[in-house]
C-alpha cells in the first residue's frame, strides 16, 4: 500500500492543474474512495482534501513568485473567482496573493512521501472471518466523534437502555460475537479530523427480523471481517488498537476497509481495575 500511495502522491502532481476529485484519485489507486481517505488520513494527519488544496496553493505561491498574473494562476488552479482564490489563500498562509507579487514573501508546502518506519516490533494480532448478513439491533444517537477518552455521550446513550430493551436485545441475540457490542456509522465527512458526529449504537448482532419498536435495527450485509483482539488498560488499549489497524495493518495488508458499520466488544476484567479483553470488528474485502 505504501508503493502505491506514492504512485498515488505523484499522480496528484502531474494533475494539480485539473480538476483532481477523490473518485478519480481513488479510481487511479485502484482502491475504494473510503479506503484510501481513511488510510491516507491515518498515515498523514491530514486528509487527501486537505493535501491536494495545500499542494495546489503551494505551487500557486511559486507561480506568482515567478511573475504570473493572481487571475492567471486563479484559474489555473481550479478557482473559479478572483475572490474565492484571494480568500482560499489567506486562510492558507495569513496574507494576500498580492503580497506575494509586491513584497515577495511566501509559504511552501513540499510534496508527501510515504516511507516505512519500524516501531519496536510490535505485532499486532489478528483473525479473518466471513460472516452472513445480520441486523445490528439495539439503542443509538448521534453522538460526538472522540478517538480518545471516555465520550460522555457514549454513557449517557448506555445509561438510558431501559430494562426492558436489554431484556428483548438478550432474546434476539443468536450469532457470534455474543456480546453487548458498540457500532459506529454514518459518520460526517471530516470524522477523520475528529470534527462533527456519527451514530453509536449499544446492541447486538441477530440474524431475526421480528424486532419491536423499543429498538433500532441496522441491516449489515455478508461481509468479511478483520477482526483484531486486544488486552489491557481501558479505553486506551481499545482506541489505540482501533488506530494501529487504519495507519499500520491495513497499509500492508492485501485488504481494503469498507464504508460500513464497525464494532467492537469490551469485557471488563473483574480482578484488575480498568482493564478488559476487547476485539474491534473492521468490515474488508480484498484488494
Amino acid at each position: 500500500m505504501l508503493k502505491e500511495l506514492n504512485q498515488v502522491i505523484d499522480y496528484i502532481e502531474v494533475h494539480l492543474t485539473d480538476d483532481l476529485s477523490l473518485d478519480s484519485i481513488s479510481n487511479y489507486a485502484g482502491v475504494s474512495n473510503y479506503h484510501l481517505r481513511t488510510v491516507f488520513f491515518h498515515l498523514s494527519g491530514m486528509t487527501l482534501n486537505e493535501y491536494v488544496k495545500n499542494r495546489k496553493l503551494s505551487e500557486a505561491n511559486k507561480d506568482l513568485l515567478s511573475g504570473e498574473k493572481v487571475t492567471d494562476v486563479a484559474f489555473k488552479y481550479g478557482y473559479q473567482s478572483m475572490d474565492g482564490f484571494t480568500r482560499a489563500f489567506k486562510k492558507w498562509c495569513g496574507f494576500l496573493p498580492s503580497d506575494v507579487i509586491k513584497k515577495r514573501i511566501s509559504k511552501s508546502f513540499p510534496k508527501l512521501s510515504f516511507i516505512i518506519t519500524v516501531k519496536g516490533g510490535i505485532s499486532m494480532e489478528f483473525r479473518i472471518e466471513d460472516k452472513q448478513a445480520f441486523n445490528l439491533v439495539g439503542v443509538s444517537k448521534r453522538v460526538p466523534i472522540q478517538f480518545e477518552g471516555v465520550n460522555n455521550e457514549i454513557v449517557k446513550l448506555a445509561e438510558s437502555i431501559t430494562e426492558e430493551q436489554r431484556k428483548e436485545m438478550h432474546s434476539l441475540q443468536n450469532i457470534e460475537p455474543h456480546e453487548i457490542v458498540n457500532a459506529s456509522y454514518n459518520a460526517d465527512e471530516n470524522f477523520l479530523k475528529e470534527e462533527g458526529d456519527l451514530t453509536h449504537l449499544i446492541g447486538v448482532l441477530t440474524t431475526k427480523n421480528q424486532i419491536s419498536n423499543f429498538l433500532d435495527v441496522v441491516p449489515v450485509e455478508a461481509y468479511t471481517w478483520a477482526v483484531f483482539p486486544s488486552e489491557g488498560p481501558f479505553p486506551s488499549t481499545l482506541q489505540d488498537t482501533m488506530a494501529r489497524t487504519y495507519s499500520e495493518w491495513l497499509p500492508s495488508s492485501d485488504y481494503e476497509v469498507i464504508n460500513a458499520p464497525t464494532f467492537s466488544f469490551t469485557k471488563m476484567d473483574k480482578h484488575k481495575k480498568d482493564y478488559a479483553y476487547s476485539e474491534v470488528w473492521l468490515p474488508v474485502r480484498k484488494k
